[in-house]
């Protein structure tokens, strides 16, 4: 977690893509417990009610569960769900809009396809 924050878009949407990012990279693991709302609020001197909107995203979505008492931990099968979520994201913000261009310049889907596969 040693990301800056931006004003780009909200601390709490920040805070909880910060910790879906280490759990695909694996620096957070299943069933490990994540920074607590405090110690977010610390690290990136905001209001713990903010870490905690973020948190509680991840809890909505699965990804994070309380133990009571303990804090929170990475649910297991978190990191399948966020690259399935985020996969779906990339399709639709990067292949549709790619695709409608493609088609409106006439780029057949073999052409598009070497496009991709081309080195450079």
């Amino acid at each position: 977690m040693n990301e800056i924050l931006t004003q780009e878009k909200s601390i709490y949407i920040q805070i909880r893509e910060m910790i879906e990012n280490d759990i695909l990279r694996d620096v957070l693991l299943e069933e490990e417990r994540v920074p607590s709302t405090n110690e977010l609020a610390k690290l990136y001197a905001i209001n713990p009610a903010t870490a905690a909107k973020g948190i509680n995203l991840l809890v909505d979505e699965g990804i994070l569960y309380k133990k009571r008492g303990i804090g929170m931990f990475v649910t297991t099968g978190a990191k399948m769900k966020i690259m399935e979520k985020r996969k779906e994201s990339f399709y639709d913000n990067y292949v549709k809009g790619l695709l409608a261009e493609a088609a409106s310049l006439g780029i057949t889907k073999k052409e598009l396809v070497a496009m991709i596969e081309r080195e450079k």
